[in-house]
């Protein structure tokens, strides 16, 4: 049986591996420049959730924090941009267990 690879010589080596793992810091990147704008009792109810070349999605635990997001999606885009990101839009999913 040939040696197993460790998962970070895996990622490194395989190009579609790669550029998921560089998607997921993407979006745990952002996450980390919007962390400080949400109220503390609503960003441990949200998650950073897919980013793709149209938008990224916050993972929101229930429709209500779904909606708080969504009044505060304007003040985050805007945020993200003041920081250097490129964004189009923030997309707000509920996240389904």
């Amino acid at each position: 049986m040939p040696d197993s690879l460790r998962l970070s010589e895996a990622l490194r080596r395989s190009a579609p591996l790669a550029q998921l793992r560089a998607r997921l810091q993407d979006s745990a990147d952002r996450f980390e420049a919007i962390r400080a704008a949400l109220p503390l009792a609503l960003a441990r109810h949200v998650q950073p959730g897919p980013v793709d070349d149209e938008a990224w999605a916050l993972l929101a635990a229930n429709a209500a924090v779904a909606a708080k997001l969504r009044q505060l999606k304007p003040r985050l885009e805007g945020l993200l941009r003041e920081q250097g990101w490129q964004v189009s839009s923030i997309r707000i999913r509920v996240q389904s267990n």
